[in-house]
């Protein structure tokens, strides 16, 4: 499988690169110490058309492919280095792509045109205080039908977006008797519903300027429009989500690993000790040498991946080795560049602590790196 990118991706990439280095991060460092969603760069971010990439231009989308989509969040990550923001706007468009596979009409015009202009921003919640890995097996959050609609109660726990969405695709039990497989279902929650409480932001290692936290629903009464999908399509559509989320959020981690490579060579080459520069000593050239082929690699199965989905086929497989690779080659990188940038690499005033810390993150979310063997393991029949 060759991947040769078009005129086209090669110009919308560099725009996105001229375009993030020149208008956003430029408060990152006090946005990062104070953990603060950066409101001003993810409306420049909507405003240049990124969140609009996959959706319809029926909804104001711009109809690129996938494949298209995931080499901008390249773009992104690689020249930004708010990787929290980078996140938030891959969550936004993540829940798009749910909305315009599986909403009604009504929804898709309801949700779509102020998501993809930015104005509304959107979270998923699944996971739950007790339930992670496990979030279908696990799941505690009920959605009880009434004549006209369902009541939910329970919480969901570290909700990227959470604590700054104005909506969340919701998922709750809805037969707590038969399979969960098919006791899952999905709801659309705006943030005045009665009885929906959008809690404080975690504080965290990392990604800081993601606004992530709990979600809680006491008696929270939504109509039957609120059904995303069929009832009982909630693990379908998890699934689903998944692998479109494997296939996208990994690309801006191997943006990330790109510019983290670069920084690492530009420094190996001016840095200087024992009268050579320190890219000439072996234990410095093979660190980066190893981030070199995990990027390289990395590029392969992401775009492997992204391929597929664009060709409307399965990508599972492609999809978690991808988000295992990369987030792992990711995380190492970063701990390499720490160490060959020695103390500059430990100190808060150089960008390689805080790549450091936002890269931990990328190993848990959307499945551990645990949990990505096990169904890599089951896929392949084992």
């Amino acid at each position: 499988m060759e991947f040769v990118l078009s005129d086209e991706q090669i110009d919308l990439r560099d725009a996105v690169i001229r375009f993030a280095r020149q208008e956003i991060d430029h408060d990152l460092p006090s946005y990062d110490k104070e953990g603060n969603f950066p409101f001003e760069s993810w409306q420049k971010c909507a405003d240049m058309q990124i969140i609009a990439l996959p959706f319809a231009e029926a909804y104001g989308g711009c109809e690129s492919d996938f494949l298209t989509t995931a080499i901008v969040l390249q773009a992104l990550g690689y020249s930004c280095m708010d990787s929290g923001l980078v996140h938030a706007l891959a969550t936004q468009i993540l829940c798009g792509l749910q909305i315009q596979q599986f909403g009604s009409p009504e929804q898709k015009r309801g949700f779509l045109p102020a998501l993809c202009r930015g104005e509304k921003i959107f979270a998923q919640a699944i996971t739950e205080p007790g339930a992670g890995s496990d979030a279908i097996g696990a799941m505690s959050t009920r959605a009880e039908k009434t004549e006209d609609g369902y009541v939910l109660n329970g919480s969901k726990m570290f909700i990227s977006n959470g604590p700054i969405a104005d909506v969340v695709i919701v998922f709750a039990l809805t037969d707590s008797k038969g399979s969960r497989l098919g006791g899952v279902s999905c709801f659309m929650v705006e943030k005045e519903t009665a009885g929906f409480e959008r809690c404080r932001s975690i504080e965290k290692m990392g990604l800081s300027t993601l606004q992530n936290g709990e979600l809680v629903f006491d008696d929270c009464y939504v109509p039957e429009s609120a059904l995303l999908g069929r009832v009982g399509q909630g693990a379908i559509i998890f699934n689903e989500s998944m692998e479109l989320e494997r296939s996208l959020l990994p690309a801006a981690h191997l943006g990330t690993l790109e510019r983290v490579l670069e920084t690492s060579i530009a420094y190996a080459k001016k840095r200087s000790s024992f009268g050579k520069t320190i890219g000439k000593h072996q234990s410095v050239a093979n660190k980066i040498v190893d981030m070199k082929i995990a990027f390289e690699l990395g590029r392969l199965i992401l775009y492997k991946a992204a391929t597929l989905k664009t060709q409307g086929k399965r990508a599972a497989m492609e999809a978690s080795i991808a988000k295992l690779y990369i987030s792992e080659g990711l995380k190492q990188s970063c701990l390499d560049a720490v160490q060959v940038h020695g103390g500059y690499g430990f100190s808060k005033e150089y960008e390689i602590e805080r790549d450091l810390r936002d890269s931990i993150a990328a190993t848990i979310y959307s499945g551990t790196s645990e949990m990505q063997q096990a169904i890599i393991s089951r896929l392949m029949g084992l």
